[in-house]
C-alpha cells in the first residue's frame, strides 16, 4: 500500500486513502503524521506528502481550533435573515464582514437574501447588531436554543451512495 501513487479520481478528486485521511484530520487535526500513516497503512513521510498536495490543491483550506462561544462570554447565538434589495446586496456583505459578531453569512435564494449567524453576549448586544443591519432590508431573527449538529465530518464525494436515514425509535 505504501508504494500506491496519490491519485485524484476526476469524479470526486480523492481516492480512498485520500478520503481516510481527510476524515481523520477534520477529527482531530492535531493527529501526527505518524499515527495517521497507522491509520491508513502509509508511512509519515507518504501522509505528510499528500496532506502538502491536499492543501497546495485547496481541498484542505486550513486548520481551526473549535472553541465554545458561551464559555468565552458569547452566550446568545441568532439566525438573522436580511431581505437585501438592489444596491443594498454588496454593502451589507461588506458590512457584515466587518462585524466580529458574524460567524457565517451566506446569500441565499428565496425571499430572504442573507443568511447570517451571530454570537452575542446578550439579548441587548443583539438588538443593536440588528438595528445595525435593518438599513440593508427587513430582518427576520431566530435565536437558537440548542443545536443537533454544529459540525459535520464530510465523509466521502458526492458521487457515492448517501448513508440511509436512521430509524427512528418510535
Amino acid at each position: 500500500m505504501e508504494n500506491m501513487p496519490f491519485t485524484i479520481e476526476s469524479t470526486n478528486g480523492l481516492d480512498a486513502t485520500g478520503w481516510q485521511i481527510l476524515r481523520a484530520l477534520q477529527e482531530n487535526a492535531r493527529i501526527s503524521f505518524s499515527e495517521l500513516g497507522r491509520l491508513v497503512g502509509l508511512s509519515a513521510p507518504a501522509v505528510a506528502e499528500r496532506i502538502r498536495k491536499l492543501e497546495e490543491s485547496g481541498v484542505i483550506s486550513g486548520y481551526h481550533a473549535s472553541i465554545d462561544p458561551a464559555k468565552v462570554g458569547y452566550g446568545v447565538l441568532a439566525i438573522i435573515r436580511i431581505a437585501a434589495t438592489g444596491i443594498n446586496f454588496s454593502k451589507c456583505a461588506t458590512s457584515v464582514k466587518r462585524m466580529h459578531e458574524v460567524i457565517e453569512c451566506h446569500r441565499i435564494t428565496g425571499s430572504d437574501s442573507f443568511y447570517v449567524k451571530v454570537m452575542v453576549p446578550s439579548i441587548q448586544h443583539l438588538e443593536a447588531l440588528i438595528d445595525q443591519l435593518q438599513p440593508f432590508g427587513e430582518t427576520t431573527t431566530t435565536l437558537v436554543l440548542s443545536s443537533a449538529v454544529t459540525r459535520r465530518t464530510i465523509e466521502h464525494g458526492p458521487t457515492e451512495p448517501l448513508d440511509p436515514p436512521a430509524k427512528s425509535s418510535e
